[in-house]
């Protein structure tokens, strides 16, 4: 268990149970007394209230009034949650989006700069746009969960993207190109790429891949994606 899921266990367990003992928790989580000390140190902090009973029947405590005061958000989440309020504007039906925005500009305040370079970059890669009333949907199915991180790392280190792609007839490819931007036409989600097989740009729809794949030393460069006039990028879509 990495670390972060590790300190989260320990809130959750905390939070359940409103006490534990070192050895319980460490039982729980998998690591030594050792490691459970460090990780309740470390959540002290990021501003988590913990208190410490010593002796026979002692344990630690978290205050249920208890919040984490530092972001530990990496940038892949805070996309998501970027990307679904994107999502689910353009297709008319978000209730209380200015609400929804002021949540996503205060995580966004909270992030290191490295981050908020990091996230700025993605963003300028966003494009959401409206579906036409006659594409089918008959075959529309989930999207891989492996996808968006992959594509994060891809986007971010200018390598190749490899993965399965699956056609409207079913038929599978393997699959490597340029990740360049991500368009949104609700519900369908594209990846638009270089294909340099084709020596074009090409739409991927990201419900039809499958084991997506950040190709490690092959790089890319930056182009400009061609959209309709009515796909706008994310940055000014919340202008």
């Amino acid at each position: 268990m990495i670390v972060r899921d590790r300190q989260d266990a320990i809130v959750r367990q905390l939070r359940r149970s409103g006490s534990a003992t070192v050895d319980a928790l460490a039982q729980e989580v998998g690591v030594s007394r050792r490691t459970v000390l460090r990780d309740i140190c470390a959540l002290r902090d990021q501003g988590f209230v913990i208190h410490s009973e010593p002796g026979p029947g002692g344990g630690v405590q978290l205050d249920p009034s208890s919040v984490q005061t530092t972001a530990r958000l990496s940038v892949s989440e805070v996309f998501a949650l970027l990307i679904s309020v994107a999502a689910v504007r353009a297709a008319g039906n978000l209730p209380f989006s200015h609400l929804a925005d002021a949540g996503l500009a205060k995580i966004e305040k909270a992030l290191p700069p490295d981050k908020v370079r990091d996230l700025r970059r993605v963003l300028d890669c966003l494009h959401v746009g409206q579906l036409s009333p006659l594409q089918d949907l008959s075959d529309l199915g989930a999207i891989d969960a492996d996808l968006l991180p992959a594509f994060e790392t891809a986007f971010l280190d200018g390598v190749h993207l490899r993965f399965c792609y699956r056609d409207a007839k079913g038929r599978e490819t393997d699959r490597e190109v340029e990740p360049q931007a991500l368009l949104i036409l609700p519900p369908l989600w594209y990846i638009v790429a270089w294909d340099p097989m084709r020596d074009d740009f090409r739409h991927f729809r990201m419900d039809r891949i499958s084991r997506p794949e950040p190709v490690a030393g092959k790089t890319f460069r930056r182009r400009h994606v061609p959209f309709d006039q009515d796909v706008c990028p994310y940055r000014d879509l919340v202008a």
